[in-house]
């Protein structure tokens, strides 16, 4: 049984913040002191998910905030540190205190866009489990529009790191996930998604990150994604 926190990054205690660093330097290497607390001082709130004994077994960073492109004022919410340890990969608990977290903090005046970053074929397939239309797609190309906005969100967040003739950015120190969560199954790499995936981002392997981009709005989202939507909130830690 798993239940999920969110929390702003201003009380966030010194345990979790330890146990955080913990969980993400088991999964990934490239992970140092600084790296993590720099992506935690640029994020608003984490989402936290624990087992009934309290444990750490997973969390998510966020920043939300405003952009004003081509006149137009949005909000964007912007993923960072992310990894949910193995033994809690059959709970949806993460995508669901995410999505509920976002419904919840989101300004309903404002259009809002999820800026994702992927290393990992796991995270990108949270894209057409939980939404209709997103980008880069396998089977439909970018709206010009769309990617107008994807590059301009993208070197406002990464700078120089982002290169946008391929989509990806890269860090100058980036964190590797481990073989055992960054390997894509042989018998997964032929689902569309996954194969396009590493097509897109032939240097996940080594850190490289996929920009995607998707409008969170209730009709973009698939029927899993509204039974989330519309589920029981994540606990709100102020």
């Amino acid at each position: 049984m798993m239940h999920s926190q969110l929390v702003s990054i201003s009380t966030l205690d010194t345990d979790d913040r330890e146990a955080m660093y913990s969980l993400l330097t088991h999964h990934f290497s490239g992970v140092t002191r600084s790296t993590f607390a720099n992506d935690l001082a640029g994020k608003n709130w984490v989402i936290l998910i624990k087992n009934k004994m309290g444990q750490l077994k997973g969390f998510s960073t966020l920043r939300l905030y405003d952009a004003i492109v081509k006149g137009e004022c949005l909000s964007v919410v912007y993923s960072g540190d992310t990894i949910v340890d193995p033994t809690a990969w059959s709970s949806a608990t993460l995508p669901r205190a995410w999505i509920q977290a976002i419904n919840q903090l989101r300004c309903p005046n404002k259009r809002l866009f999820w800026l994702l970053i992927s290393s990992g074929f796991r995270t990108y397939r949270l894209l057409p489990t939980f939404w209709q239309r997103f980008y880069p797609h396998f089977d439909r190309p970018t709206p010009l529009a769309t990617q107008q906005l994807m590059d301009t969100l993208a070197q406002q967040q990464f700078g120089h790191g982002y290169n946008p003739k391929t989509g990806i950015v890269r860090f100058t120190h980036p964190q590797r996930l481990s073989p055992i969560l960054g390997t894509v199954p042989l018998e997964r790499r032929t689902e569309p998604h996954i194969h396009f995936f590493e097509q897109a981002n032939p240097g996940h392997a080594q850190g490289d990150e996929l920009v995607c981009l998707t409008e969170i709005c209730v009709e973009n989202l698939t029927a899993a994604g509204r039974r989330m939507w519309f589920g029981r909130n994540c606990t709100l830690v102020a």
